[in-house]
């Protein structure tokens, strides 16, 4: 049988920064909140959380940048959302923001979450964060906790 490796929903002596766009704050405060709910749930102290709120989505990548630089975290969660509007100004910040928090992940060598909502209507966005769609900040925070936990059963990297 082949060695398998499968993250678990806990990290709870982990420290965890989630960085949340005030822009489209009735948005993104309850994708905040639920982060911080499921953190909580899966038992890491709020002491151990820290939430930094920037101007909007393209303000992110660099304070995910810093952040992951410290080696003070074991995930950086990176909430926000951008909404289609009359010209294709989110298009490029979603591009922005996407290739600059992957580029960060690899680097930093830590989950660098990407829970950035990308929609075509505010309808959209609110479903996404605790309508009919469920909460991406909900699973934005399952993902690092998983992420934290499975990078922690694999070889270390150079």
């Amino acid at each position: 049988m082949p060695n398998e490796f499968r993250g678990e929903l806990r990290a709870e002596d982990s420290r965890f920064a989630i960085i949340v766009s005030r822009y489209n704050d009735s948005i993104t405060s309850k994708l905040c909140d639920g982060a911080v709910e499921t953190l909580r749930k899966h038992n890491v102290a709020d002491d151990h959380i820290d939430v930094v709120w920037v101007p909007g989505a393209w303000e992110i990548p660099l304070v995910a940048d810093r952040l992951a630089k410290t080696g003070d975290y074991a995930a950086v969660l990176c909430l926000g959302a951008v909404i289609r509007g009359e010209t294709t100004h989110d298009q490029h910040i979603n591009r922005h923001v996407s290739m600059s928090l992957g580029k960060t992940s690899l680097e930093a060598g830590l989950p660098v979450l990407f829970g950035v909502l990308t929609c075509n209507s505010l309808e959209q966005a609110i479903n996404r964060s605790g309508g009919t769609v469920g909460n991406k900040g909900v699973e934005c925070a399952e993902a690092a906790l998983e992420m934290v936990s499975l990078l922690r059963q694999l070889p270390p990297g150079d």
